[in-house]
């Protein structure tokens, strides 16, 4: 448990250094909540859709996790080229525990990332509708963060070429958030492009997250975090075994 804790603080440190980092990483979803949500707002409320600010705003925060999440397993390139690596290995605990405690501590920092939108959707006018369901809102955000947490560790474990990993993150990231249902509702969708969906697991973040915070959800809190932890078990999984591979 002390190697896990650990290596989570270290990810935790290394967050709160990187204040550019920090910075940088709210860009994106600051782009979208505001050329969106109040781009598309108009248009939306006509449609007798309501308030597309409180539709968005959980898609976004989301965002802010994913992608922060996602692109924590960057660090197991740069750590193995720089020999951090091979000393975390030789360790006398399994290659297990190492994992566990890179996703948690990776985790925990797309965690603050997205509260830390969660702030930002605040001030441009969003509102929790049921404060009841908050703690079940946290979870859904950290479940979120563990699963792509855990994804990144797996594919950061395969890839070698620190130059490849943003290409795949990209080419795998973008269509995860876009076919989430963050920017549209998933009723009512063409055959294909429902199957799709279904298919993402970020889409029952997204409705779990929506639902918890008290705005209508498509499929169902329970399904959604049954999903959602699901996945993130088979993850982990996939993670340490992939992890457990690496050859330093």
């Amino acid at each position: 448990m002390s190697v896990i804790y650990i290596l989570a603080l270290r990810q935790l440190k290394r967050y709160f250094r990187a204040r550019s980092r920090m910075i940088g990483s709210l860009g994106q979803p600051l782009l979208f909540l505001l050329a969106m949500g109040f781009g598309f707002g108009p248009t939306y409320k006509k449609a007798g859709g309501g308030d597309y600010i409180q539709f968005l705003a959980p898609g976004i925060m989301l965002m802010g996790i994913l992608f922060t999440a996602v692109f924590s397993g960057i660090e197991i390139i740069w750590d193995r080229q720089f020999g951090f690596l091979k000393e975390t290995l030789v360790a006398p605990v399994s290659r297990f525990q190492i994992v566990l405690g890179r996703t948690i501590g990776g985790a925990s920092v797309a965690f603050i990332q997205g509260m830390i939108v969660l702030v930002v959707c605040f001030i441009a006018g969003f509102r929790v509708q049921s404060w009841a369901l908050f703690p079940a809102a946290l979870l859904f955000m950290f479940l979120t963060a563990v699963l792509f947490a855990a994804l990144g560790t797996a594919i950061g474990s395969i890839l070698e070429d620190m130059q490849a990993f943003p290409l795949i993150m990209n080419f795998l990231v973008m269509p995860l958030f876009f076919f989430s249902g963050s920017l549209f509702p998933v009723k009512d969708l063409p055959a294909a492009l429902a199957v799709v969906v279904r298919l993402n697991p970020l889409t029952y973040a997204v409705d779990g997250l929506r639902g918890a915070l008290g705005n209508p959800a498509a499929f169902g809190i329970s399904l959604d975090l049954l999903v959602l932890g699901a996945v993130a078990g088979v993850l982990l999984a996939l993670s340490a075994r992939f992890f457990s591979k690496i050859q330093v």
